[in-house]
């Protein structure tokens, strides 16, 4: 059934009184004591106040006056239609008068068509139009307003008697009954809501309603954020403008009962159709029904509360289900159920500001829109914790209505340990769906990784096999969590604290009883416990920023902790030297055998970390920090899953033991300012490593390098590796190697034969650097740095960046190079210009005949941040921040920062245009101090390879670029900006 709103966008409560909840609108002779007089009976034995003049009318009051008030004072309008009505002049003047208030959103209209068509009224054929025939002879200058709200009213979704229940009159009458009632109830809340004006504009703007075609729009976000009083609100709003429409509620509730699919789309087949039809014995059967008679139809549906794709599949299968004009609303908590049903629009919901979450709680707790002064304080403390979320507003200014001063503050204090249950019930839904590896993660997230990275809380995901990369997207397109511009963990403080209530579960006072021990009164209690008492429920524990003391205590009760997924222990004291006589070595049950994380900060005063061989079936990631008196590891072959080994800080440390080379399962080392430690040629045979840091430690050129066979190795970082002379590649095998750091290798001369796999080399502050030898056969090289004083000469910078360009960037993928006191020879470049802002001419062929485009930056700033604007030639720029001439710029103590962009990269922008001539380019550098002399720039063209040119080299698909690209870290980002038709490049020419 279709009508219009009484109060469409109302924004906070209805100012409307409404005397009458329907008026009836008919033509006394055809239906007063037939078919009106059952509906009239009917609307009354259900409570609803109608307005029917010959029942209502006060005797002796003038008639028209009254009808007039009467219909402004009434909720909704009931227009019968019959044979006679357009007959009567006064019917038609009542008509007018209710259509009018109708365009003005003041009045919901239901039409009823007893014994007519909709096209007879609309069109005015038969008996309409031999009623105005008369009216037109008798000259009636309201002819042609009735003649529009005839056709307005008539266009509305109405009910025609002769189809609802087969014809049954006593049965039909119940269902127009039933409707009317359901109407009634949904504007009675419409009354009550707030902030929903913005909401329903945006929405509804989405939906593009005189667009056409077939629009489904999503309503997306957390459980209680207000997707149903939104959905219900726009389906007020614009249930007129279609033929018909239904609102399906509580789909994954109704759905999980027998037959519950079935059972829906019988109930959207009988809302649409407005009458009763055969039950849906199968689903197949059902979604054929709903293909038939919805296809020719302009239809309005909203699918509530929807989490699995087969209620999608089977209610709304596809946009050809429709007619033209239709427009599908779903809500749900899970906005991948949209992406993958392949909605339109995705439209997130939006949880209130301050403003409207004050005037909400009010509406519910003090019967206002703001609270006494009494209870001011109270109300803003409450609305503070409910963060904006219109299920806690509601339930906590429900429960607190009508209470004291004293009951209030102490609901308050309750609530900040106990969470309301209803709010808790709402919230849990969400969880309660997911799989158990999503539910760790989530826990996790909520009692410790809150405002932390992303991508440190993924490795220990990882470690522990929860599949994160899925399943923390599962997390966030449930509205559980949120990654904000820092890339850490977010969520709302509902959602956590109902988490927190799941992990205390029903021992909320006994920590030892919990999955995950995270306040510090709860982590003093476990530190304190006897070291035999059994702690079998604890999977993870919060250590971070305690005390030595406390780091002890911990030592002792950890081996208890049986279900221990992780550690992470980090002290904020140094060690004394009475901690370093009373402690000798760990416990032996330390740690837990089901340990999958293991992370150690300055919380070690031992010399070496356990004694004898370890076996720890589970773990996968050891991380070792700042244990200043640390001198061996010890025999890891017990270690048969770890893939991530990380020593950091450890400056006494001199020995690992040579069986680490037998770990199978290592994917990544890094061991980074140990400076006792040399070079042990056990890690140099690890089939699957991937990632080797050897930072900082003692490595010299006697090491035998032609013992080093890693073949799956990608990343290699020798960096402030004083003893480094020359890397010869020829003798190392390492066939996949992609990224390799040799900066601030002091007397590093010359790096020779790097792999024909190599993508990028950074050699910053290596002050004796001379070479990179023959890179002829580094295809893939894109991205070279060496900042800072080095010695590489005029000719072998040249021969780098030529080479460079005659690899396979040209055509798909980026260069970037940054030399210290680099000077181009003559036409590499191209003409350099001085300040900020320079045309570049093109030549005619430049769209077809090139392939991106070489820039050059000279500038004082070694690592300077670059915004490149680019737009077509417009108005003169002001000639005082412009040079068109060229000029020789001084190389000498500055930076030369070179950087190719391919026009693939540009391809969803405006600028690949073949009308363009002339370009204008300006630049902006951004970094701590600027130089008085300002830079130097210029874009030079690259041509496109001939066929007979292109390069035939191994496919490394997995090109490097690509990867800094997907983790936010690639030097060049292209964006369109609309307002100029510019293109801006974001140029970040620093090693990664």
């Amino acid at each position: 059934m279709a009508s219009s709103s009484s109060s469409p966008s109302l924004p906070v409560l209805s100012s409307q009184s409404w005397n009458y909840d329907v008026f009836l609108s008919f033509r006394g002779e055809d239906t007063r004591k037939t078919f009106l007089d059952h509906l009239y009976s009917s609307l009354d034995q259900n409570g609803i106040y109608t307005y029917k003049d010959d029942v209502t009318l006060v005797r002796g009051e003038s008639i028209s006056p009254a009808l007039l008030k009467a219909i402004e004072e009434s909720q909704i309008a009931v227009i019968v239609f019959s044979k006679n009505y357009a007959n009567s002049k006064w019917c038609l003047d009542e008509l007018t008068h209710i259509m009018k208030r109708t365009e003005e959103g003041k009045q919901t209209v239901m039409p009823i068509f007893y014994d007519v068509e909709p096209t007879e009224v609309r069109y005015q054929k038969r008996t309409y139009e031999d009623a105005f025939a008369k009216h037109e002879l008798a000259n009636t200058e309201k002819v042609e307003s009735w003649r529009k709200a005839l056709f307005d009213a008539s266009n509305l979704s109405g009910w025609e008697t002769k189809l609802i229940a087969n014809g049954h009159e006593a049965q039909g009458i119940k269902i127009i009954v039933d409707e009317i009632s359901q109407r009634l109830v949904t504007s009675r809340e419409n009354e009550d809501l707030v902030g929903m004006r913005t909401r329903v504009q945006g929405l509804k703007s989405k939906l593009q309603i005189e667009a056409g075609g077939v629009c489904m729009i999503g309503v997306w976000g957390v459980g209680g954020g207000g997707k149903t009083t939104l959905a219900s609100s726009i389906y007020d709003d614009i249930s007129s403008m279609f033929d018909s429409c239904c609102f399906v509620k509580n789909i994954r509730e109704e759905s999980s009962s027998k037959n519950g699919l079935e059972k829906l789309q019988t109930k959207l087949l009988s809302g649409i159709l407005k009458m009763d039809v055969q039950e849906v014995s199968i689903v197949e059967d059902g979604r054929s029904k709903i293909k038939a008679r919805l296809g020719h139809k302009s239809v309005l549906i909203v699918l509530d509360d929807v989490d699995k794709i087969d209620q999608l599949q089977e209610l709304v299968g596809s946009h050809g289900w429709f007619g033209q004009g239709s427009r599908i609303i779903i809500t749900t908590r899970d906005e991948h159920l949209l992406i993958a049903h392949r909605v339109d629009v995705i439209q997130p919901i939006s949880l209130f500001n301050n403003d409207d979450a004050i005037k909400l709680f009010c509406n519910y707790a003090h019967r206002d829109l703001k609270p006494p002064k009494d209870f001011e304080k109270f109300s803003k403390e409450v609305v503070s914790y409910a963060g904006g979320l219109p299920l806690a507003l509601r339930v906590l200014g429900s429960f607190l209505c009508g209470r004291t001063s004293m009951q209030w503050k102490s609901a308050l204090k309750k609530l900040k340990d106990i969470p309301h249950k209803d709010i808790i019930g709402i919230l849990r839904i969400s969880f309660d769906g997911l799989e158990q590896d999503e539910k760790n993660m989530f826990l996790d997230i909520a009692c410790f990784y809150r405002w932390v990275s992303k991508d440190k809380a993924m490795e220990v995901f990882d470690a522990c096999g929860f599949n994160p990369g899925i399943g923390v997207e599962v997390l966030r397109q449930k509205a559980l969590i949120v990654i904000n511009e820092d890339g850490e963990f977010d969520m709302h403080d509902l959602v956590q604290e109902m988490a927190h209530y799941i992990v205390r579960g029903n021992h909320p006072q006994y920590p030892e009883k919990h999955s995950r021990v995270w306040k510090k009164e709860d982590i003093q209690r476990i530190l304190h416990m006897a070291a035999t008492t059994e702690l079998d429920n604890i999977e993870a524990i919060n250590l971070y920023s305690i005390s030595n003391e406390e780091s002890q205590h911990f030592l002792k009760v950890a081996g208890n902790m049986n279900k221990l997924r992780w550690i992470y222990l980090y002290c904020v004291e140094d060690f004394d030297e009475e901690i370093h006589e009373t402690i000798v070595q760990l416990p032996v049950n330390f740690p837990p055998t089901q340990l999958c994380y293991l992370y150690l900060n300055n919380c070690i005063p031992q010399k070496q970390l356990c004694e004898g061989y370890k076996y720890l079936p589970n773990l996968v990631h050891m991380e070792l920090i700042q244990l200043p008196n640390l001198i061996k590891i010890p025999d890891f072959s017990g270690l048969p899953k770890l893939e991530t080994f990380k020593l950091e800080r450890c400056p006494c440390l001199k020995e690992i033991h040579p069986r680490i080379g037998s770990l199978e399962s290592l994917v990544l080392v890094s061991i980074t300012m140990c400076p006792l430690l040399r070079m042990f040629q056990s890690i140099t045979r690890i089939k699957k490593l991937e990632t080797l840091v050897l930072s900082d430690i003692c490595l010299g050129d006697e090491e035998r390098y032609d013992l080093w066979e890693l073949p799956n190795l990608e990343k290699l970082d020798l960096s402030w590796n004083s003893s480094i002379t020359r890397l010869d590649f020829s003798i190392l095998r390492l066939p996949r190697l992609k990224w390799l750091d040799v900066s601030r290798c002091k007397r590093l001369v010359e790096l020779s034969q790097l792999p024909s796999s190599i993508a990028v080399v950074g050699a910053n502050g290596c002050d004796s650097f001379e070479s990179f030898g023959d890179i002829s056969n580094c295809k893939w090289l894109w991205n070279v740095s060496l900042d800072l004083w080095n010695k590489l000469d005029e000719e072998n910078g040249d021969t780098l960046i030529h080479s460079m360009l005659q690899g396979n960037a040209l055509e798909d993928h980026y260069i970037n190079v940054a030399l210290w006191d680099y000077q181009p020879s003559n036409g590499l470049i191209g003409r350099l210009f001085r300040g900020n802002t320079f045309r570049v001419h093109l030549p005619d062929d430049w769209y077809t005949d090139f392939c991106g485009f070489l820039i050059c930056i000279v500038t004082e700033m070694c690592w300077p941040f670059i915004k490149i604007n680019i737009k077509q030639e417009g108005p003169p720029f002001d000639l005082s921040h412009e040079s068109n001439e060229a000029v020789e710029p001084i190389y000498k103590g500055k930076m030369t920062h070179v950087g190719y962009v391919p026009f693939s990269s540009l391809s969803h922008t405006t600028l690949l245009t073949s009308s363009y001539d002339i370009i204008s380019v300006t630049i902006e550098i951004r970094s701590s101090w600027v130089s008085d002399e300002g830079p130097y720039g210029g874009i030079k063209l690259v041509p496109r390879r001939s066929k007979s040119d292109e390069v035939q080299t191994t496919d490394y698909s997995e090109f490097w670029d690509q990867k800094l690209q997907d983790a936010g870290k690639h030097p060049f980002a292209i964006q369109q900006c609309h307002s100029d038709s510019s293109i801006k490049i974001s140029w970040t020419p620093i090693f990664h």
